[in-house]
């Protein structure tokens, strides 16, 4: 899954349905879990799965953040994908603390058929965070998410501006997608009127490696994409970086040299992400 910005909606508020995927959000997740109150969640599984069935080849991809699966998860899955006019592209499965919570979802979307529909299992615990490389790896993950506000309450963290207390989990989190070569996606700003806040924020994820965040409100999804959207000198290095590569390859040559610069395979690496990004961005 590739997204810059991915946007969770309520998923019993019908009326902000539309405004979500007309957003200009990457990805939108129609949220069954903390959006939603206990009484609620059956009008919202009904509401999302009218949701779905009513889009259009809609432009963001559609998700459904369910509950967890210790909990409610495996009835909000029967819910929303059996027998399905249309299904969501993903799920996102909060709290995920062990690898079989998500091979049991990926098994009853299988058994629901709904096979096609990728996982992203969401990082909030401590126990999460120590078991993400099996997470991560697990069946059908295309990408793996990290959950600040519950996991900073999970171990007693200090919530701080600077969000060093957090520094440790980010990291763990994209090494461990970069090993399984998924996705990463960062934690949600809960202020909404503090946008300055929100773009350093994700101009440090950037460059952590994440490859989009999550957001709460419409407003933010134009300043994350911003953010994941390389510039034009950024494109033109990393074009120049593969065409490069590619003569290389054609002359057996292991490094080559792209502005005075000696590229390595670490650096051709670097330009694909580049120009993935661009694409996404619809940049290039």
């Amino acid at each position: 899954m590739i997204a810059r910005s991915l946007l969770y909606c309520p998923g019993d508020q019908r009326e902000m349905h539309q405004k979500a995927v007309d957003s200009g959000a990457d990805a939108v997740i129609f949220d069954l879990e903390d959006a939603v109150a206990p009484a609620a969640r059956a009008t919202a599984r009904r509401t999302v799965r009218e949701t779905l069935d009513g889009l259009d080849d809609p432009d963001p991809s559609i998700s459904v953040r369910i509950t967890s699966y210790d909990r409610e998860g495996p009835s909000d899955v029967e819910a929303v994908v059996r027998d399905a006019e249309r299904l969501p592209d993903s799920v996102v499965l909060p709290k995920v603390d062990r690898p079989d919570q998500v091979e049991r979802l990926t098994a009853d979307l299988k058994a629901a058929g709904a096979s096609s529909v990728d996982v992203i299992p969401l990082i909030e615990t401590a126990a999460g965070l120590l078991a993400v490389e099996e997470i991560a790896e697990a069946s059908g993950v295309v990408g793996v998410a990290y959950g600040d506000q519950d996991y900073t309450a999970d171990v007693g963290a200090t919530v701080t501006a600077a969000k060093t207390e957090s520094l440790y989990a980010r990291q763990r989190v994209v090494a461990a997608a970069g090993a399984a070569r998924v996705d990463a996606f960062d934690t949600v700003h809960t202020d909404i009127e503090d946008s300055e806040g929100l773009r350093e924020q994700t101009r440090t994820v950037l460059e952590f490696g994440f490859d989009g965040k999550l957001a709460i409100h419409p407003a933010q999804v134009p300043i994350i994409n911003e953010a994941f959207t390389p510039t034009d000198e950024e494109i033109e290095w990393a074009e120049r970086v593969l065409a490069g590569q590619s003569r290389a390859s054609e002359a057996d040559d292991g490094v080559f040299t792209v502005d005075g610069q000696m590229i390595d395979p670490p650096l051709v690496e670097r330009a694909r992400v580049v120009v993935r990004r661009a694409e996404v961005a619809g940049v290039r």
